[in-house]
């Protein structure tokens, strides 16, 4: 992996977040390249209930005051950065206050989806567009880890489809078990729709649940890891029948050999 360079887009990261699968594996793999010689740049929301002083977040002036469309709407964008000492990784976080200051992930404090979680969604994705652009970094690989990065893919492919610094750039999408239940807000395919992407390029999502959003990321991958071992069988015959170069799932202490060998002959090819 000596010199290539590869952009984590994730939903939770530990240690800023709990750890579950998709965290623990947002920060095992950015880590493992990072040994091995590979260059990275990770990004993740900046959730209301990450401690900005524990782990010493501060904005990054000159990447942040753009604003983002996003159903009409302008939005700030706020950029902070924080570094993981022990691995020496630096981490960007996309924030807006209207977004992302509220103290829950995905829920509120009865267990409820936010109803804007798909606006956050396309803030999410375009915000790191906009930074990795603003940062003149072209990554060699993109790997997106979580839900609430799922429509980084999407975006990439049509809404960006036309940036230079991405022309090459392969999409890897991780397939967890782990999503939401019940659907986002169902005027999201609107929403896309308003950035200037045909309704029938993300059709699935005219029911936003969580199997159905996992599809779109992949119709716009160019590779898939299976993260988890419990891939519900109606996504894993969507990726079945995509016909993209897969890995199935590894136990955790393979996935340093299976996704180094992964990335170099199946993504990297």
């Amino acid at each position: 992996m000596t010199g290539k360079k590869i952009l984590f887009v994730s939903s939770e990261l530990v240690p800023y977040l709990p750890e579950n699968e998709v965290s623990l594996m947002s920060y095992e793999s950015p880590r493992m390249v990072n040994s091995k010689g590979g260059q990275i740049r990770i990004f993740m929301p900046r959730y209301g209930n990450i401690n900005e002083r524990r782990h010493q977040l501060h904005e990054v002036i000159r990447l942040s005051g753009m604003n983002l469309v996003i159903n009409d709407m302008d939005m700030p964008l706020i950029i902070k950065v924080a570094s993981i000492p022990r691995e020496r990784i630096q981490v960007y976080f996309i924030d807006n206050e209207e977004y992302f200051k509220r103290k829950g992930t995905f829920k509120d404090k009865e267990g409820n989806l936010f109803p804007d979680n798909d606006e956050r969604a396309i803030f999410f994705a375009k915000g790191v567009v906009e930074t990795v652009k603003k940062l003149n970094w072209a990554p060699d690989i993109i790997h997106v880890h979580g839900w609430m990065s799922s429509l980084l893919p999407l975006y990439l492919r049509e809404y960006y489809a036309d940036e230079p610094i991405f022309a090459d750039s392969k999409i890897v999408t991780s397939v967890y078990q782990k999503g939401y239940e019940g659907s986002l807000n169902k005027e999201m395919l609107g929403k896309i729709a308003f950035d200037g992407i045909a309704e029938d390029k993300a059709q699935a999502l005219s029911d936003p649940d969580y199997n159905n959003l996992l599809k779109v990321a992949v119709d716009y991958s160019d590779a898939i890891i299976l993260a988890s071992e419990g891939v519900s069988p109606e996504l894993a015959e969507h990726i079945s029948k995509a016909g993209k170069p897969t890995l199935p799932y590894v136990s955790f202490q393979e996935t340093e050999e299976a996704y180094t060998n992964f990335y170099n002959t199946e993504v990297l090819k």
